[in-house]
């Protein structure tokens, strides 16, 4: 069995900048960073003895004999990826709900393909399942949605990521003073809205018109550099949030989808009550929403908001991790399949003596 634990995202800066559509022509770069709030994924061989190969259980339960019966597109496409053909159980859990803008999407696509690799046996690398992940969305699944996300999950940490045009991805952990992260931390409130959305579907309202909205994606670029400026700086750590208020501006004059009036009233009420700045995490539309408010200003924004659900987090340094290991007994696949055919003929015959004999040979 293994169990493995991948991160949640905040992306800060650059975020829009970091779709294949845009960066292959001009380049991107996002900062970013994973926190203390984690996708649990739980993988296990499936014993022979059931009348399903497969089994997924996330809000739904499935039990299917074929991969291509699998209803959840991602485990349905990295099972495939992965070339697994014998039966496997998968369990996922998270911290965060689904659809919120955490990038829970690819923490799952990353966790579960780091517990299928070490299934197999194999210690992925962080580069390995970054850049997988990022082709099972991309090019498998054929979901509109960027590249920080992935990394991010895989990696982990506070971090400026670089999209090259040829391809490349470059991650660059972000040194900030324990002291100057310590009060950034302390500046910022993340708010749970309540509105679930899909990003596919709010990214495919403006990634196919990347180009015409050079000039804020450009801004929303260089965003990246003043606020590693401000962070490694000794200013006051205020001109974050002014950035990150300027940045949220900029981001709504993408698409008219990236914000909404239940959005922009639960923004404004904060801003009153002392936050300086913040953003919809992710694509926009809904989910997480930011804040970055002065520590005395904090019961004020809280009691504000006090429709919203407030999360209290941390950052977070280890990315994608196998956090339980243990070999179960291991069936060869051509075993496995024989010992549940023979099960299979001895429960059609109704044959009581002889299933309990094919029932103990597999002890």
């Amino acid at each position: 069995m293994i169990i493995t634990r991948t991160p949640y995202r905040i992306s800060m800066f650059g975020g829009g900048t970091d779709y294949p559509g845009w960066y292959r022509e001009h380049g991107g770069a996002v900062l970013s960073s994973t926190i203390d709030k984690y996708c649990y994924i739980n993988a296990r061989h499936l014993p022979p003895f059931f009348d399903h190969q497969f089994r997924v259980v996330y809000s739904q339960i499935e039990s299917t004999n074929t991969i291509e019966e699998i209803q959840h597109p991602s485990v349905r496409a990295t099972l495939k990826f992965m070339n697994l053909n014998r039966g496997i159980e998968i369990h996922h859990d998270g911290d965060l709900p689904a659809r919120s803008g955490m990038g829970s999407s690819s923490a799952f696509t990353v966790g579960l393909l780091n517990a299928l690799y070490a299934l197999k046996g194999h210690m992925a690398t962080k580069e390995q399942l970054a850049n997988e992940s990022i082709h099972l969305e991309q090019d498998l699944l054929k979901e509109t949605v960027g590249s920080q996300d992935q990394v991010n999950a895989a990696y982990g940490g506070f971090n400026h990521i670089t999209f090259h045009t040829s391809g490349e991805i470059s991650v660059r952990p972000v040194i900030i003073p324990p002291d100057r992260l310590n009060e950034l931390t302390s500046h910022l409130m993340l708010f749970y809205t309540g509105i679930k959305r899909t990003a596919d579907k709010v990214a495919g309202s403006y990634v196919p018109s990347l180009e015409k909205k050079r000039r804020q994606l450009r801004i929303l670029r260089d965003m990246v550099e003043e606020a590693l400026a401000v962070l490694c700086g000794h200013g006051p750590i205020k001109e974050y949030g002014e950035l990150l208020h300027e940045s949220w501006l900029t981001k709504q004059a993408i698409s008219e989808k990236i914000s909404n009036d239940a959005i922009s009233e639960l923004y404004n009420a904060a801003r009153d009550s002392g936050a300086i700045g913040g953003k919809i995490t992710g694509a926009g539309g809904g989910g997480f929403m930011l804040l970055f408010v002065p520590p005395q200003f904090q019961p004020a924004v809280r009691e504000k908001l006090n429709r919203l659900i407030h999360v209290p987090f941390n950052f977070e340094t280890a990315g994608s991790q196998v956090i339980f290991y243990d070999r179960d007994q291991d069936y060869s696949a051509a075993e496995a399949d024989n010992k549940s055919r023979q099960l299979a003929e001895f429960r059609e015959l109704d044959d009581v003596e002889a299933t309990a004999e094919a029932l103990a040979n597999f002890a």
